[in-house]
């Protein structure tokens, strides 16, 4: 089995990150949309001012990763660009095993 790469490791690691984030946004938001059921006047423009605050955290969030992501796709389009019939070669090694595999299932 092949080892994973440095960038491998921390493409996932961001990855993973980035999911974690989403998912509690997700949950801290649906708790305070429930919450917000019965509110009004006062009540409810602070729950928005929370909202706010969890969207801005979001999107914040996003940016982080996208910029932490940006050398691992540099470094895959470098590759791309620097060996394109490597790439070809791979790309159509991989499609041929895919096909056989899908083939043999009929």
């Amino acid at each position: 089995m092949a080892r994973k790469t440095a960038a491998q490791n921390t493409a996932e690691q961001i990855k993973d990150q980035a999911f974690s984030e989403l998912q509690a946004l997700i949950e801290e938001s649906d708790k305070l949309l429930k919450d917000s059921a019965a509110l009004v006047g006062e009540d409810a423009e602070t729950l928005r001012a929370q909202l706010s605050l969890k969207l801005k955290q979001a999107l914040d969030s996003v940016s982080n990763v996208r910029e932490r992501t940006k050398p691992v796709v540099e470094a895959t389009e470098t590759y791309i660009g620097g060996h394109p019939w490597q790439t070809v070669a791979i790309s159509a090694g991989f499609g041929l095993v895919v096909g056989l595999l899908l083939g043999r299932r009929d």
